[in-house]
């Protein structure tokens, strides 16, 4: 049996075991996925460790994206190195067999994730105009994959500095949220990167009145459906929640990682199947 796995710090919450063993269960594939609690201090042993126990393959997540560059043995895709950040390591396949390259190679399917949950319910992104709030991790790899697909990219973060960087990276334009009326009157799409929303009480990111029913918002929040997911389905507008970009990126590694198509309805369902006995326990 293959064994493949998530790490971070802290990993309790993870939805990541349930779907790729899902996908694992659906193929028919001897393989099984599990979820470790690594300290950004202790990665380098923990991916030495699990090459050495041949290890079909990992994803990370918080704080370990960013650490994973530094890894000398590990060769990051030119994606992910732009991002500044890797989401999956594989440790076998046709990327690491070439002549020149590392075996332990790193991606970030982040991007590809969110570009795939925003086609998938329909959504024409090339010429598009998109405006993005939030400027951390995921909004950068999400800002990386808009661009590549031609969208007009607009940024608003609390920080303008973070802001005016990504913005320049992607040649998209920056703002602060002070400006989010004029930019949410002027988009087409609008992608909620922050965790604004994840919790109750969270309140409204974006005030609710501004919203109109041509408008695709987003929201990369897929624990809950959050307030700004609400205001838009009420008033008649496409709505997308975070599951399908977690969905959608896993997917991605999952194919990195065998080779074989990912069943992505699969994996939705039991991402969602497990979100609803979570809700479920912590309304008993």
């Amino acid at each position: 049996m293959k064994i493949f796995g998530i790490f971070g710090d802290p990993i309790e919450h993870s939805l990541s075991p349930a779907m790729q063993n899902a996908a694992f269960r659906a193929l028919g594939m001897d393989g099984c996925y599990h979820a470790f609690r690594v300290s950004r201090s202790r990665l380098k042993d923990a991916v030495i460790g699990a090459d050495a126990m041949g290890f079909g393959g990992l994803n990370l997540t918080i704080p370990l994206k960013e650490e994973a560059l530094s890894l000398d043995f590990l060769e990051a895709d030119d994606l992910a190195r732009a991002i500044g950040a890797v989401n999956t390591i594989s440790f076998s396949g046709e990327a690491g067999e070439e002549k020149g390259k590392n075996r332990i190679q790193g991606y970030n399917t982040d991007g590809w994730g969110a570009l795939s949950a925003l086609q998938d319910a329909g959504v024409k992104v090339k010429g598009s105009r998109v405006l993005l709030i939030g400027a951390g991790g995921a909004a950068r790899a999400i800002a990386y994959a808009l661009d590549r697909e031609g969208a007009e990219v607009s940024i608003a973060n609390r920080n303008l500095k973070r802001a005016h960087e990504l913005a320049a990276s992607v040649g998209g334009i920056s703002y602060c949220l002070c400006d989010l009326e004029p930019l949410v009157r002027q988009a087409d799409v609008i992608i909620n990167a922050t965790s604004v929303g994840m919790r109750e009480g969270d309140g409204r990111i974006i005030d609710s009145r501004l919203l109109k029913s041509h408008h695709v918002v987003f929201d990369i929040v897929y624990n809950r459906e959050t307030e700004l997911l609400w205001d838009a389905r009420s008033i008649g507008a496409a709505a997308i929640d975070g599951v399908m970009m977690l969905v959608y990126q896993g997917a991605r590694a999952f194919e990195i990682w065998t080779g074989r198509k990912a069943p992505a309805d699969v994996m939705e369902r039991a991402v969602r199947e497990s979100l609803e006995e979570r809700r479920q326990r912590k309304s008993r």
